[in-house]
């Protein structure tokens, strides 16, 4: 069983960064893609950015630029930097574990979740 815990959210203020860590325990992530989401209240989860097994990263247009996903996978960690953060940035911030070695942007994609971590920003 794949355990996925993230760290790092909290509160910011608009334009500032936030690093948030996804740590996973259990099976190993280096074979498998990777990626973020957040889901802000009364709005579905969307996708935030996905790394696959070789470190090819894929972004919306919502955030690129200002985001960027990283792997450490001697450490099982995946990291999503966050900087200019906007006003329509606040949302819980999931990690989730592909089913493949592809990082995909679609969420029927991924197979284990993580519990969240909150990010607001204050304008």
């Amino acid at each position: 069983q794949v355990q996925l815990v993230e760290s790092g959210g909290g509160l910011v203020q608009a334009g500032g960064s936030l690093r948030l860590s996804c740590a996973a325990s259990g099976r190993t992530l280096s074979s498998y893609g990777m990626g973020w989401f957040r889901q802000a209240p009364g709005k579905e989860r969307e996708f935030v950015a996905a790394i696959s097994w070789s470190g090819c990263t894929y972004y919306p247009d919502s955030v690129t630029g200002r985001f960027t996903i990283s792997r450490d996978n001697t450490k099982g960690t995946v990291y999503l930097q966050m900087n200019s953060l906007e006003p329509e940035d606040p949302a819980v911030y999931y990690c989730a574990r592909s089913r493949t070695a592809l990082g995909r942007r679609d969420i029927d994609a991924y197979a284990y979740w993580g519990q969240g971590t909150q990010v607001t920003v204050s304008s």
